[in-house]
């Protein structure tokens, strides 16, 4: 299936959730990182619960340090 995030996207298995999607996208450890699906932000406690639908838009918002 088809799921888009940052406008980018990547074909999934069926039963996906956010947290294997963040390992496919991120190849990496997603530290201070928020997740909104669809506008609606996924608490990071739902993340391996969280199963992703056909044509989901995922936001990937990441903190960073400045001043």
């Amino acid at each position: 299936m088809d799921i888009t995030v940052n406008h980018k996207t990547y074909v999934v298995d069926e039963a996906c959730s956010v947290e294997q999607l963040l390992a496919l996208v991120l190849r990496q450890e997603a530290k201070g990182m928020a997740v909104a699906i669809n506008q609606n932000i996924v608490a990071k406690t739902d993340w391996s619960v969280h199963t992703l639908r056909q044509g989901d838009q995922v936001t990937l918002i990441k903190a960073t340090q400045g001043g």
